[in-house]
């Protein structure tokens, strides 16, 4: 289990409880990037082992995954929580040697009619492209990551490229279980507005577009 941080000091011990089993010792790292806040103490309280990197998401993840030992990797936001359940179905998921890794069912914390829409939506990317997002909690086998040389470390989109080069190993896998992730950039910045700068990110993405000039649109 992998959590790339940066200043989550609200969010992480809750991503942290939510993969935790009474019954078994999951691996949990967080990898943080240079937080000011209280994240990395809280995340060691919690009862995750922190590990520091540079900072982007990318760079965080790969650092991350090296560091790791299990067969299947788990890649979770800090302002993510898996349901109850979560790896019983990921077990079953990855018992099909044809699957190569998957997500989870997309979810927000609050609940609108906009909201709703975006969960549809990401739902229907899932099911027409075995398409999901880092929100998802994408897992992959180890084997697959290092056939691939980990998370490409890119400026933004990094999770579409990991899932591009999944899928050229095998199957990508939607698990009926939901990742509940914080609706806060939603609700800033205007659900139907933000979904809209998804999507053309996306597009940019399927067109080969320079990612560095993504990014730089995508942030402004």
């Amino acid at each position: 289990m992998v959590i790339p941080a940066l200043d989550e000091a609200g969010q992480i011990a809750g991503a942290i409880q939510s993969v935790q089993l009474p019954d078994e010792d999951v691996q949990i790292l967080v990898v943080d990037g240079g937080s000011r806040d209280e994240t990395a103490a809280r995340a060691r309280a919690a009862g995750a082992v922190v590990i520091r990197s540079e900072p982007g998401r990318a760079r965080q993840l790969q650092v991350g995954w090296r560091a790791s030992s299990g067969d299947v990797v788990l890649f979770l936001h800090a302002d993510t929580r898996l349901e109850p359940g979560w790896a019983s179905a990921l077990r079953d998921a990855m018992s099909r040697p044809s699957v190569v890794g998957g997500a989870f069912r997309l979810r927000f914390d609050r609940r609108t009619p906009a909201l709703r829409l975006i969960e549809f939506g990401a739902w229907l990317r899932v099911k027409l492209a075995s398409l999901p997002y880092g929100d998802q909690a994408i897992f992959v086998r180890r084997q697959v990551l290092e056939a691939i040389g980990g998370v490409p470390e890119v400026a933004l989109m990094e999770d579409l490229d990991l899932v591009r080069e999944m899928k050229a190993h095998g199957r990508v896998l939607e698990v009926p279980l939901s990742a509940t992730t914080s609706a806060r950039r939603y609700v800033e910045g205007g659900p139907l507005r933000t979904m809209g700068r998804h999507w053309l990110a996306l597009a940019a993405w399927r067109l080969g577009v320079d990612r560095e000039r993504v990014a730089h649109w995508y942030r402004r």
